[in-house]
């Protein structure tokens, strides 16, 4: 299988200590109940710990010290999160020269999302980004052999599908994209399984590089169709036809198809798979998208 150059397995950071207003203001709490100690997390909920509660701010077991001033910054601001590093706490956000996107790590009382433009890259009402990745891999289960995902993000879908996949080959548009991922903690696995390969580029340009059949799944999660109107287009529906196995499944994340948009969006997205030679089209309204079988 023939593809772009696997971009480094440069090593996630460790023991970096990341907090969102979730913990922070639990934590300003505690103190002015006169705690001493508290329970909290520093990887966004993924793990707990002890940390104790001193007059100058919290001190983590790693024997990191956030000083009250900067947990109070943290307690304010509900729509990013943040590394911890020596004292001071950095928001975990960035700005793309190659898309001239904003991005940045949405805080939710599960997973945290990826923000790109300001618009959230996974479902938060009603559920969590964690939910809507399970719901989108169980829309297409069960997964094998080697699967292909268009859009990285977060990993998320990639971690989940390298559980029961041989392989996972995961694009990504855009390297800012790549950096917060390797900042969060629940994104870890995509740079630390072996099962997985990441890739960076232009989903609609990569696809085109792999063989024909490559993949028994293929998961196709892109950003709303202004963000990657390409991702939508009779092109790439036949280039995922070509490179499936024959009775492999495809998973397109569309968007809510109850809403006006949605619904229209989603008929075309029908309408153009089954041009490009997908023999059942069918829709997964609690994944929000549609599954297309070869």
């Amino acid at each position: 299988m023939m593809g772009p150059t696997q971009r480094s397995r440069k090593p996630s950071p460790r023991n970096v200590i990341v907090l969102s207003h979730f913990q922070a203001t639990p934590l300003l709490h505690a103190r002015q109940a006169g705690q001493t100690a508290a329970t909290t997390s520093s990887d966004l909920g993924l793990t707990t710990t002890q940390v104790e509660l001193q007059p100058e701010g919290v001190v983590f077991p790693t024997g990191e010290h956030l000083p009250w001033p900067g947990l109070k910054a943290i307690a304010g601001n509900e729509t990013v999160c943040f590394a911890i590093e020596n004292g001071v706490p950095r928001p975990i956000r960035g700005f793309s020269e190659l898309t001239g996107r904003a991005y940045g790590l949405l805080p939710t009382p599960s997973a945290p999302t990826l923000l790109v433009a300001g618009f959230p890259m996974h479902r938060i009402k009603d559920t969590n980004p964690h939910q809507d990745t399970l719901t989108k891999i169980k829309a297409v289960a069960p997964i094998s052999g080697n699967v292909l995902d268009t859009a990285t993000g977060l990993g998320y879908t990639a971690i989940e599908a390298a559980r029961t996949a041989a392989h996972v080959t995961t694009i990504e548009l855009d390297p800012v994209a790549q950096e917060i991922a390797r900042q969060n903690p629940w994104s870890q696995a995509l740079f630390n399984n072996p099962k997985i390969t990441q890739l960076i580029g232009d989903s609609f340009d990569v696809i085109e590089q792999f063989e024909a059949e490559a993949f028994s799944c293929l998961l196709h999660d892109p950003p709303t169709v202004s963000l990657a109107g390409d991702l939508y287009s009779g092109a790439f529906y036949q280039q995922a036809h070509r490179v499936l196995k024959r009775h492999g499944r495809m998973f397109h994340y569309i968007g809510d198809p109850n809403s006006a948009t949605g619904a229209r969006v989603t008929q075309g997205v029908i309408r153009r798979l089954r041009e490009a030679g997908f023999a059942r089209v069918k829709p997964a309204p609690q994944a929000f998208g549609v599954v297309a079988q070869k």
